[in-house]
């Protein structure tokens, strides 16, 4: 008889399990195939899970510190998710204690550092080498379409860009917060264009000052209509920011994401000069 395996929940990118965004945590998926896999994330809901098994071998890292990270969504696996690394981390920072975590993911190999402040845990991941294309003007114009945005309500400071740091995201910049706020889009359209140019979300964007954005992030291609806090997307847009000039090479962003859903997380992004790789950083506690 196969014992199931624990599924653990936890939120990202907030302290509190009514914020971020959640995902369902196996810390030990060995006796789970493609299947089993994703008929729990399918079961759980959740924009994805993480799924943790022994490292390959040759994967650097402390001894019992260093895993394979699989990510599904309720309708697919994925190559890399940020808040549910970041998920994982956390729950394995209460069973093994902060420190340095090495993941090998589809995407490439993902360090990260748990640590502890003021009594919750906080994780930094740091993303795989990242970059910034152009989207045709034909593929932009079909996701305005499904968006349902004229292009006058665009920020023509945040120009469209595809964005890469473990998974692909259109970057597109809102003129306003309440064009952000008002999202209302057409799902098995956007969800087509999105299977077709490999893109995780699109990552909506308007910038409130120098260093602080406002983002939400569609998600049809995972059977979710949205995502609450995504940190593959933020990554991602570090890059975009930094390649464009938007930041200085050396910066702290923040990003809040999820208010507009009830479920407000932040995320960290920081950029360092000289290093392309972009870390994304934000706090997870354990939904009961």
């Amino acid at each position: 008889m196969t014992t199931q395996p624990a599924v653990l929940r936890f939120t990202a990118f907030s302290d509190d399990p009514e914020g971020g965004n959640p995902a369902g945590v196996v810390l030990d998926a060995a006796g789970l195939d493609d299947d089993a896999m994703l008929a729990i994330a399918a079961d759980l809901g959740y924009s994805e899970s993480a799924f943790l098994t022994a490292p390959p071998e040759g994967l650097g890292g402390a001894d019992g510190r260093a895993f394979t990270i699989r990510y599904f969504s309720p309708k697919a696996e994925v190559p890399f998710c940020g808040h549910a690394t970041v998920a994982a981390a956390v729950a394995l920072g209460e069973r093994i204690g902060p420190g340095d975590l090495v993941f090998a993911t589809r995407a490439g190999t993902v360090p990260v550092s748990v640590t502890r402040d003021d009594g919750a845990l906080r994780a930094t991941l740091t993303t795989v080498e990242p970059r910034v294309e152009p989207i045709a003007d034909a593929d932009l114009a079909e996701a305005l379409a499904a968006l349902d945005w004229p292009a006058a309500d665009l920020d023509p400071a945040l120009p469209p860009r595809i964005a890469f740091a473990g998974a692909r995201h259109l970057v597109i910049g809102a003129a306003t917060r309440e064009r952000l706020a008002d999202l209302a889009y057409d799902f098995p359209r956007l969800e087509a264009l999105m299977h077709r140019l490999d893109l995780t979300t699109v990552q909506l964007v308007w910038r409130e000052s120098p260093a602080v954005f406002h983002v939400r992030d569609p998600f049809p291609v995972g059977g979710v209509v949205e995502d609450p806090a995504t940190g593959a997307a933020a990554g991602a847009f570090g890059a975009y920011a930094r390649e464009l000039g938007l930041v200085e090479a050396a910066s702290v962003l923040t990003l809040h994401q999820g208010a507009d859903m009830g479920r407000p997380g932040v995320l960290t992004v920081e950029l360092r000069e000289g290093d392309r790789r972009v870390r994304v950083s934000g706090a997870g506690a354990r939904i009961a």
